[in-house]
């Protein structure tokens, strides 16, 4: 069973609001160039994910949320494009991203099958900066059960 577009708003949600917006702390092995500054050998970096997903040069529309964008282009999570790391990449890659990704999108399908959802208030979308990126307001989701007893579960 393939739930492709689902897999594309995960994606897409981790592109906009990746859980560690600033990846654990790099150091420079060698002297190298990024665009034109020099970063000379044993420089503490921070790698700023938010800021990625974000960028205008990168990211057709970065501001707005469209999981389309990840259809028929093969990015993946996993650290292979640079440009998408929501879980950082090579050593330093997060350990859980297959076990993590397999259970946020089943949750997610199965919370989307079994209920229908209505939303309290406006949604507001701000958020919080810290080690993690955490809403600045709740979201008030409402569920309310879909299936009835003429549908098998």
């Amino acid at each position: 069973m393939s739930f492709h577009y689902l897999q594309c708003a995960v994606k897409e949600t981790l592109r906009l609001h990746p859980p560690d917006p600033l990846l654990i702390l790099h150091e420079s092995m060698e002297g190298c160039s990024v665009g034109e500054y020099f970063i000379p050998p044993k420089t503490r970096l921070f790698v700023n994910l938010w800021a990625i997903g974000r960028d205008e040069s990168l990211w057709e529309d970065a501001h707005q949320f469209n999981p389309e964008r990840f259809i028929g282009i093969n990015k993946d999570v996993r650290g292979y494009d640079f440009d998408f790391t929501p879980f950082g990449a090579g050593r330093r890659g997060c350990p859980g991203i297959s076990m993590g990704l397999s259970i946020c999108e089943f949750a997610l399908a199965q919370l989307v099958h079994y209920f229908d959802w209505t939303v309290e208030g406006e949604v507001d979308m701000a958020e919080e900066f810290g080690i993690t990126v955490t809403r600045k307001h709740p979201l008030f989701a409402c569920p309310k059960w879909r299936l009835t007893s003429e549908y098998p579960s």
